[in-house]
């Protein structure tokens, strides 16, 4: 399989339309999950220069970032799962008005950089795989892993793999386990696995057994500058923005 480099995607960001701005420069702080970092980490210098506004972002498992907005911490925009920002809306927590998909990403496998890449073209072959693999990680605790969790259980392979599994913290994680050898096989979102140095990607899951991970901005409630955080999602909505999250491995919201 084949994936796309970031240099020609990167050319357009230097032709953006101006973006919309209120007139001064905002110190805006953002909570991204780890889902859209590489991505994320690439196009806030472009916003940065576009707007004159500063960006403070933090990263993290979605789930974990979601439970602290939800304690009382402060931010402008969260950029999470489609179903974390839904909980955010019910709460109150974030507005409903300009809410927007960002990015889709779908789940794969990755393996340790030169490692012989298995099939997985098929939900058997996939099966196979797993099966004949010494060990197997993913993210306990993202969208992602706990998904996979619930598809070994539907195929029935949560017993057969129970000695192979070394769960990891965080998609990081994932790709650390694979780097070291601590685990053969690494099931995390693509674009997350192409981020990692040392990090192979064999493809995605099987077409029946996949499932994308939508991630939605949102404006917090009570932003101090909401105006200026609504312009980032505008910006991270636009074709030269989309394209460079392309080139991570994801598609547009």
């Amino acid at each position: 399989m084949r994936f796309r480099t970031p240099g020609l995607a990167l050319i357009g960001l230097g032709m953006l339309l101006p973006l919309s701005s209120p007139g001064y420069a905002a110190e805006l702080d953002v909570l991204a999950s780890n889902g859209v970092k590489s991505a994320l980490e690439t196009l806030a210098p472009h916003f940065e220069r576009e707007s004159g506004h500063r960006l403070h972002v933090r990263f993290g498992l979605a789930s974990a970032l979601q439970q602290q907005i939800e304690a009382g911490t402060r931010f402008d925009l969260a950029l999470l799962t489609r179903a974390g920002i839904a909980a955010l809306s019910d709460s109150g927590r974030v507005r409903q008005a300009g809410q927007a998909d960002i990015a889709r990403s779908r789940i794969g496998v990755g393996i340790r950089a030169g490692a012989p890449r298995p099939d997985i073209s098929t939900e058997q072959a996939f099966t196979q795989a797993l099966l004949g693999a010494d060990s197997v990680t993913w993210a306990e605790n993202g969208a992602s892993g706990q998904y996979v969790a619930g598809l070994l259980k539907r195929l029935n392979l949560t017993g057969q793999l129970m000695s192979k599994v070394r769960l990891a913290s965080s998609g990081p994680d994932v790709g650390a386990r694979l780097v070291s050898g601590d685990a053969q096989l690494g099931i995390l979102l693509v674009n997350e696995l192409m981020a990692v140095p040392g990090v192979d990607v064999v493809g995605p899951l099987p077409a029946a057994l996949q499932k994308e991970t939508v991630f939605t901005a949102a404006v917090s409630a009570s932003a101090l500058s909401p105006d200026a955080a609504q312009s980032l999602i505008e910006f991270l909505k636009s074709p030269q923005a989309q394209a460079v999250f392309r080139t991570k491995g994801q598609e547009p919201g």
